[in-house]
């Protein structure tokens, strides 16, 4: 943080010419504006844009560029990595940027890139309609897309970039385009999957699905004792549930005391998740057999607004706790990685981590490769490890415990990775290469015509083949 309590040349000029306001070391509201949902990351930019609008965006990363150094771009701010701030450089932040337009009749939604997914949901579910979006509704639109987007309506209705029909955006020259199957289609493809390389988008345009307003939904917790017998039931579940159902579990203590009494608040506990999205006198009979594994130690199962489904684990995700997650792409939920599953969410050092399984596949696989850029559809199953704690002092056996169970889940996987759960970019190269495959040349295509300087690298960053390098 070299540049803490400097100044950018040229930076009083160009905050003149700016609508919204710069934030600066020193001025009073810069600690709130730099820090992120992770409390893990404590960068100090030089500077902090946030934003009015797209003229401000435009002059943002002009003013990077020329200045030479790092920029990064915050929507949501939710990244677990951070890449939504950086050390020395500028933030582009789009937390003003939050409107959102429905067309009720042609069931589509425009909304802008600082919104986040309580925002797009409030405004849809005034029609009776929704986007796929996350299963946390602090979450910001932007980073969730742009990596894929995996929800509680992935199988019925697909990830958050299948529904996306057009993307406005900045690119690091400057251009203002708009990227659609007709417009840019190389860079429409690439959005949809292959994160925030391509520019700053500025609003999206999505497609919307009848849901709601009530939904079936379920969350059932067992005893840990019951890990691996609900695992196995669950598997024969997916395998027979209709795409109407999306679901996920957790294995850890999942400590919380307003859910549990004192006699298993500190105890191993398993967790089912599922929402249906359809009627929902047909959803609870759908769900059922999700309450049906063991005996269940809590039920919250219930129908109910689907805005508050989306809302049911904010409170799990607080601003400022720390956090660290990876994830893999299982081939199969076998009986040994089910074992493993069950041995690294015991083994946990923080009582609020999880290791989870998501359920794939579904309208999820109705998209190739070749129409978007997203890369996970193969498998049936993602395994997602979250390190979720409070206690600075624990962050390297918290950081260590993700990144054992991920060496040894790999014996289940191919080696790809769900990139909105990034850990802290490590090994990124590797990590780009073996998760997109044949089509990472593609996009390395699409980044040479975009930003062939990789001004946009603070991201799972797609270099480009010039070894083009900015400060960034």
């Amino acid at each position: 943080m070299s540049q803490e309590h400097e100044t950018l040349p040229g930076v009083e000029r160009f905050a003149d010419g700016v609508h919204g306001a710069v934030i600066r070391p020193g001025d009073d509201a810069y600690d709130d504006a730099r820090a992120v949902w992770n409390g893990m990351i404590d960068k100090h930019p030089a500077a902090i844009v946030r934003c009015a609008g797209v003229r401000d965006v435009i002059e943002t990363v002009a003013f990077a560029r020329k200045a030479d150094v790092p920029l990064a771009v915050r929507g949501g701010g939710h990244n677990v990595a951070g890449t939504a701030v950086c050390d020395d450089g500028v933030v582009c932040d789009l937390s003003e940027m939050t409107a959102v337009r429905v067309d009720p009749a042609e069931r589509t939604a425009w909304v802008q890139a600082g919104a986040t997914w309580a925002d797009l949901d409030r405004e849809t579910q005034a029609f009776g309609l929704a986007t796929p979006g996350g299963v946390v509704s602090d979450t910001g639109v932007a980073g969730l897309t742009l990596g894929g987007g995996i929800g509680h309506l992935r199988c019925r209705y697909g990830l958050t970039c299948d529904n996306l029909r057009a993307a406005d955006l900045v690119t690091a020259d400057g251009e203002f385009v708009t990227a659609s199957e007709d417009t840019h289609p190389d860079l429409f493809w690439a959005l949809r999957g292959g994160g925030g390389n391509f520019g700053v988008v500025t609003a999206f345009e999505f497609d919307c699905h009848p849901v709601g307003p009530e939904v079936a939904t379920a969350l059932v917790f067992y005893s840990g004792s019951e890990a691996k017998s609900c695992l196995r039931a669950y598997r024969e579940y997916v395998e027979t549930a209709p795409d109407t159902v999306s679901t996920l579990t957790s294995t850890g203590v999942m400590y919380d005391e307003d859910l549990f009494g004192d006699d298993v608040v500190g105890d191993f506990k398993f967790a089912v998740m599922g929402c249906y999205a359809g009627p929902p006198e047909e959803g609870e009979a759908a769900l059922a057999p999700l309450q049906q594994f063991a005996d269940p130690l809590v039920d919250v199962s219930a129908v109910r607004p689907y805005t508050e489904f989306q809302q049911i684990l904010d409170a799990d995700y607080p601003d400022g706790m720390r956090y660290y997650w990876k994830s893999l792409y299982l081939d199969a939920l076998s009986d040994p990685a089910i074992d493993r599953i069950e041995y690294w969410g015991e083994k946990a050092p923080s009582p609020l981590s999880t290791v989870d399984v998501w359920e794939l596949g579904g309208a999820i696989t109705d998209t190739g490769i070749e129409n978007s850029a997203f890369a996970g559809r193969h498998a049936p199953f993602l395994l997602g490890v979250e390190a979720n704690w409070e206690d600075p002092a624990m962050d390297d056996a918290n950081v260590q415990w993700v990144r054992d169970c991920l060496d040894d889940m790999r014996q289940f996987s191919d080696g790809s990775v769900y990139l909105n759960f990034p850990g802290f970019l490590e090994d990124n190269d590797e990590t780009m290469a073996k998760t997109f495959g044949t089509a990472y040349d593609r996009l390395v295509a699409v980044k040479d015509a975009y930003d062939p300087t990789n001004l946009f690298a603070l991201n799972q960053n797609v270099k480009p083949s010039g070894d083009g390098e900015h400060a960034g």
